[in-house]
C-alpha cells in the first residue's frame, strides 16, 4: 500500500517533533536565594514541580551587610569595621560556591549573581536586565501587622516584576501563623 508523505503518521511524527521543540526551549529561571530555610523550599518546589531540562537557572543573592551596619563598634574602631566587612565578604563568597554546588549537583545550567540593594528591587531589576520569564521566590509569610509596616520582598517582587512569580510558601508556615498546630 503506498503512504503519502501526507498520512497521518506523517502527521503523528510532525506533531510530536513540535512538541519536542516545544518542550525543548530555554528557559531563563531566576530564583533568589538567601540560605533560608524559604529559599531552600523555593529551590526545591520549583526543581520538583516545574523545572525543565534546558531551563537556564539564576540564583540571585543580595547579600545583607548587618552585622557590620549594626554594630556598636562601628564608630569606635575602623580596622575592626574592616575586619567585619572582610568577615561577611567571605561568608557572602562561600554562599555563593554553594549555590554554585547546588546548581552543579542537579545538573543545572546557569549561574550565581549577587547583587547588593533592596531586595525586591533587586530582584526586579536583574530579572528584567537577564531576560528571565519566571521568578521564584521564598516567602517568610510575615504577620499581617509586620508586613504592613515593613513590606514583603514576595509582595514587592509580585506588583513589580514585568514576568511570572511564583511565591513557594512553606507548607508548614501558613498553619504556624494562623495559630493552628497539628
Amino acid at each position: 500500500m503506498y503512504s503519502s508523505p501526507l498520512s497521518a503518521d506523517y502527521y503523528y511524527r510532525l506533531d510530536a517533533l513540535n512538541t519536542m521543540a516545544a518542550t525543548e526551549e530555554e528557559r531563563t529561571v531566576l530564583i533568589a536565594q538567601d540560605g533560608s530555610d524559604y529559599s531552600n523550599y523555593a529551590f526545591d518546589w520549583y526543581m520538583e514541580n516545574i523545572h525543565k531540562k534546558n531551563d537556564k537557572v539564576i540564583l540571585l543573592h543580595i547579600p545583607e551587610y548587618h552585622n557590620v551596619v549594626a554594630s556598636p563598634m562601628v564608630m569606635a574602631d575602623v580596622s575592626v569595621l574592616t575586619d567585619m566587612w572582610k568577615e561577611e565578604e567571605k561568608r557572602n563568597h562561600e554562599f555563593l560556591e554553594k549555590l554554585g554546588e547546588k546548581l552543579k549537583a542537579k545538573g543545572i545550567g546557569g549561574k550565581v549573581k549577587s547583587v547588593g540593594g533592596q531586595p525586591g528591587e533587586v530582584i526586579c531589576k536583574t530579572a528584567k536586565e537577564e531576560g528571565v520569564s519566571l521568578i521564584v521566590t521564598g516567602t517568610r509569610g510575615m504577620g499581617t501587622i509586620r508586613r504592613t509596616f515593613i513590606g514583603s520582598v514576595s509582595d514587592y517582587v509580585i506588583h513589580h516584576a514585568h514576568v511570572p512569580v511564583l511565591v513557594a510558601r512553606h507548607k508548614d508556615h501558613h498553619h504556624h501563623h494562623h495559630g493552628h498546630h497539628n
